[in-house]
């Protein structure tokens, strides 16, 4: 489980930088950006926060996105 402090902490590494960068946090599996649109993995209960991963899953809808997320997601 992802703790309530990471949730709030957390934000899109492609868009923090620009200020922005909040996340949903969809079914305790997905960090979705509402900014870009990226969606990164928790795999084993750890955010995967890479760019490159978020990248693989832009253009998949939510709705869409497995749950829980393939081991494979993060690599």
């Amino acid at each position: 489980m992802v703790s309530k402090e990471l949730i709030e902490i957390l934000r899109c590494p492609n868009c923090a930088q620009e200020g922005k960068g909040d996340l949903e946090f969809y079914k305790e599996a997905w960090f979705i950006c509402k900014d870009c649109g990226r969606k990164y993995p928790v795999v084993d209960d750890i955010p995967v926060m890479l760019i490159d991963v978020g990248d693989k899953f832009v253009n998949t809808p939510k709705e869409k996105l497995e749950v829980p997320p393939p081991r494979s997601a993060a690599d």
